[in-house]
């Protein structure tokens, strides 16, 4: 018989060196990866510095359209926050809103309300369905944007005939009330669209993207006459770029909940991501059936088997297996060899008789009783030596 104290160590545990190096594969990996993402968020952090604000020279700021708008007379000042705003609002100036969406409904209500009869120009830079409707009422974003970037006018407004095709192709809207200039349409809806105050001078523009603002896109098509003509209407230009620091934002009752930050059409992609999931599962899955046999790809020693089983007993403490699976393994081997039946081999009352005629000595029943059936053993000790005395009962009786 064998035993884990009696077995020379064959263990297949792999060493800290082996580790290291089946994983170091894969820690480059992820270390290339983190370091690109880092490089990509580093270059991508600068893309968009100063976006659509009139002081800043990148790309995507509008430094040249306000220099072009100096030029004619129009000062530009910046604000960011609702109040300095609304108290800009005046028959003389143009109120620039930069990023509407990032206001909440009182904030909304409120710019409203400060515009609604300033009779100056509100001119909204790409607002979406959380805004549009309360700072233009009347028009409704529609949930498709437009396919082209570059539209030709098609309307009466004479800053937009003037200034011919330009890059309004975004957000596309809806009007519903009669009397509005709706231009640059893209699938028969307008890109932009001119509101009249109902009374009075003012009235409100909404754009329906800000590429005719921006330093990159102001020389393209006709993008500089339209925004040169939408902001210069009136001596002074406010650029409104909200903050969402500004204090007027604390208002619980406006704040955005979880779904509402969502983009639309969440529940449907969400609902087509789980039918894919589904079916890829579908696929991958094993055929449902019997089992079927496999040969191993590899052959494991008996002594490795041993070894393993006897080192999970071990580890959980398991004498008493241990010990009946030496008895019952002993028990069986001994049966034909003293002429007993392997189904009769864990009977004391067939078996012990037997092996006592085929021992070279008296064989003591009790003993025997006691080796082959006996109790667990105390600890690892008694299960060694009742190891030992099993290899050696078989050892006897196998003698000749």
């Amino acid at each position: 018989m064998t035993t884990e104290a009696t077995l020379p160590s064959t263990s297949a545990s792999p060493t800290a060196r082996q580790v290291w190096t089946r994983a170091r594969g894969v820690v480059l990996a992820l270390v290339l990866l983190l370091v690109a993402a880092v490089v990509i968020a580093t270059i991508r952090s600068t893309e968009r510095h100063g976006s659509l604000d009139p002081r800043s020279a990148d790309p995507f700021g509008s430094r040249a359209v306000a220099e072009l708008l100096a030029d004619r007379g129009v000062d530009t000042r910046v604000v960011t926050t609702l109040d300095e705003a609304s108290a800009a609002a005046g028959p003389d100036t143009t109120l620039l809103v930069a990023v509407p969406d990032l206001l909440t409904h009182g904030q909304q209500n409120r710019l409203r309300s400060a515009t609604a009869g300033s009779d100056g120009r509100t001119v909204l830079v790409a607002p979406g369905s959380w805004s549009v409707e309360r700072l233009a009422p009347g028009v409704v974003a529609d949930p498709a944007t437009s396919f082209d970037s570059t539209l030709s006018p098609d309307c009466g407004l004479p800053a937009a005939r003037r200034a011919g095709n330009a890059d309004t192709g975004g957000i596309r809207y809806t009007v519903t009330h009669p009397g509005n200039d709706e231009c640059y349409p893209s699938d028969r809806l307008p890109t932009l669209v001119r509101v009249p105050a109902a009374d009075g001078d003012g009235d409100t523009v909404v754009l329906g993207a800000p590429d005719i603002l921006y330093n990159d896109t102001l020389d393209e098509q006709g993008n500089a006459s339209l925004a040169l003509q939408l902001l210069g209407s009136r001596p002074h230009l406010v650029w409104y770029l909200p903050s969402l620091s500004d204090s007027s934002a604390a208002d619980p009752d406006d704040e955005k909940s979880f779904f509402d930050l969502l983009p639309s059409g969440w529940l449907w992609g969400t609902l087509q991501l789980f039918i894919a999931a589904a079916l890829a599962a579908l696929w991958r899955a094993r055929r449902l059936g019997p089992l079927v046999p496999e040969k191993l790809p590899v052959a494991i020693r008996a002594s490795e088997t041993v070894e393993g089983r006897a080192r999970l007993y071990r580890k959980a403490n398991a004498r008493d297996r241990a010990a009946t699976a030496l008895r019952s393994t002993t028990r069986t081997r001994l049966a034909p060899l003293v002429g007993v039946p392997v189904a009769q081999a864990h009977a004391p009352e067939a078996l012990l008789p037997a092996l006592s005629a085929h021992l070279h000595h008296d064989g003591d029943g009790q003993t025997l009783h006691a080796l082959l059936f006996g109790p667990t053993p105390g600890d690892d000790a008694a299960l060694i030596s009742l190891a030992d005395q099993l290899d050696a009962l078989e050892r006897e009786v196998r003698r000749p």
